[in-house]
């Protein structure tokens, strides 16, 4: 606010229409209630994926073909969103001209909008993988693929969580968890590798079981992508590639 009468001093009065005080200082409360409808947003997105992920995996579990079908059917609410969450983000850029803080608010706002986008997409595959492995007898009774799934959308739920409270913790524990999702994909390929080996004739189900664990797999990956976001929205401290580090002590 200081800047803005600042600025409007400097000026003078040939640009004092343009400097409102009085709109000034409604910008700032319009654009903290745009921040909270971001954040609603993108929880009611993370929530739309979460559901289309645990429907694609309980199709795979029950058998339900039906089920598949509605998922390779049903991500349109997701595309919808990611449009209008994109359109908000680049609003408040434009509109409200936000101070740093918020500014790295909006633009992890963007990109974790177009992880969660990216997971509407997983799930569409993973029914598509289901609705081929369906198609063929069991390979063998499914155990590692829920608890993957699982996995992942408990990372996701958290990273989410960590994105409202900016709480960079939460963050740095959805980023440790990511190698236990990892080890139980390679062991579910592990397993599977050996039912191939062991009768060629299901290699063309386990297959579609291990490419399934993958995109369990990118499901944390992209839940590990919003953690890190969320650290450097709150810290300003980039670990994309130096996760490895540890968290910094002074952040909370």
């Amino acid at each position: 606010m200081l800047r803005f009468v600042q600025r409007c001093v400097t000026l003078g009065p040939r640009f004092s229409k343009g400097c409102d005080l009085d709109s000034a200082q409604g910008a700032v409360p319009r654009a903290t209630d745009e921040l909270n409808q971001l954040k609603t947003r993108l929880l009611a997105m993370g929530g739309e994926a979460e559901e289309q992920v645990r429907a694609a995996v309980r199709a795979l579990v029950d058998g339900d073909l039906g089920l598949a079908e509605r998922v390779l059917c049903g991500d349109e609410p997701i595309d919808r969103l990611h449009m209008e969450i994109d359109k908000r983000c680049y609003d408040l850029l434009v509109e409200h001209h936000p101070s740093a803080t918020d500014v790295r608010v909006v633009v992890s706002g963007v990109k974790i909008n177009s992880d969660l986008e990216r997971i509407g997409d997983v799930a569409v595959n993973i029914a598509e993988a289901t609705f081929s492995y369906l198609q063929h007898p069991p390979v063998k009774p499914l155990i590692d693929i829920p608890r993957m799934a699982e996995h992942a959308q408990g990372m996701l739920r958290d990273a989410l969580n960590a994105y409202v409270r900016h709480a960079t913790d939460m963050a740095y524990d959805v980023l440790d968890r990511d190698d236990t999702l990892d080890g139980l994909k390679d062991q579910v390929f592990r397993e599977l590798l050996r039912y191939m080996v062991q009768n060629p004739a299901t290699t063309e189900p386990a297959l579609d079981l291990i490419l399934i664990s993958r995109h369990l797999e990118r499901i944390g990956d992209h839940a590990t992508n919003i953690a890190e976001e969320v650290i450097f929205m709150v810290s300003g401290r980039d670990v994309r590639h130096h996760a490895q580090e540890g968290r910094d002590p002074t952040e909370h």
